[in-house]
């Protein structure tokens, strides 16, 4: 077959560039008994990218000696949503392991602490959620209380003890991009963490509160990034039409940073 109908065929077999932004998602690591160990994420989040805009791409939590074969896919993302799961293990940030801390796996611990050092490197678009918002803070160098009820006494319930949806109100921090995505100083959410941000990290700012005073969200405060973590779940069944708005908000910073950057290399 000559050469030019070798290449024609090919580009027959090569999808067309996505319309939509591709959107990383890091995925969860579980070994239940008696199952093979799965890999694991709540479909929200897909659902709420697609409904967005963009595509989304999950992210398995891979071994060290494979992370680096991730890297031109990485390069191809328009942003980053760290997702919720266990806690991270205290141990790794000098804080005492105890029985209210539930760790989450090593290996998704060691993967997504690699993710979270090239997202910080490249200022990749990143919006954290849960624990994904702790870990912004932590790799930022910040801290975080342990288990609310013993690490501060007089914080309102965070969480409901039998597993029952739980809302309270926040407060979000005037003039900041949390501000600006929902328009208005208080917003309803939901809430099931028993963690929370302590010492905010570098170049970090509080976006939101809890009446009680313990950081629901926090961001960058560099204008030109989005980096973003709530607390509470915008991608779950219990959400409001309004928590979701903080993804289209989000996906829409992820095409303008993309746009920039491909603006810059022309």
């Amino acid at each position: 077959m000559p050469a030019t109908r070798a290449k024609d065929a090919l580009k027959a077999f090569v999808p067309a560039a996505p319309a939509r932004p591709l959107i990383g998602i890091n995925t969860d690591y579980a070994t239940p008994k008696n199952a093979p160990t799965q890999l694991r994420l709540n479909a929200g989040y897909v659902d709420a990218v697609l409904a967005a805009g963009g595509l989304p791409i999950l992210l398995p939590p891979v071994r060290r000696d494979n992370l680096a074969d991730f890297d031109p896919l990485l390069d191809q993302l328009a942003g980053i949503i760290l997702t919720g799961g266990a806690d991270m293990d205290p141990r790794r940030n000098g804080q005492a392991l105890t029985a209210a801390v539930n760790p989450m796996p090593a290996r998704r611990e060691d993967a997504d602490r690699a993710l979270l050092a090239r997202i910080f490197e490249r200022k990749t678009p990143v919006l954290g959620i849960g624990v994904g918002m702790q870990q912004l803070n932590v790799f930022a160098g910040g801290t975080l209380h342990l288990h609310l009820p013993a690490d501060n006494p007089r914080a309102m319930p965070h969480f409901d003890q039998t597993g029952a949806p739980h809302r309270h109100m926040v407060l979000i921090e005037a003039n900041t991009r949390l501000d600006d995505i929902y328009g208005a100083p208080e917003l309803r959410v939901n809430s099931t963490h028993h963690q929370a941000v302590n010492q905010i990290g570098k170049r970090m700012r509080v976006a939101a509160r809890a009446p009680d005073g313990v950081v629901e969200a926090i961001e960058s405060t560099d204008p030109n990034w989005f980096c973003v973590g709530v607390q509470w779940h915008p991608e779950a069944e219990t959400a409001s039409a309004l928590d979701v708005q903080i993804f289209d908000c989000f996906v829409q910073a992820a095409v303008r940073a993309a746009d920039g950057v491909l603006a810059a290399a022309a």
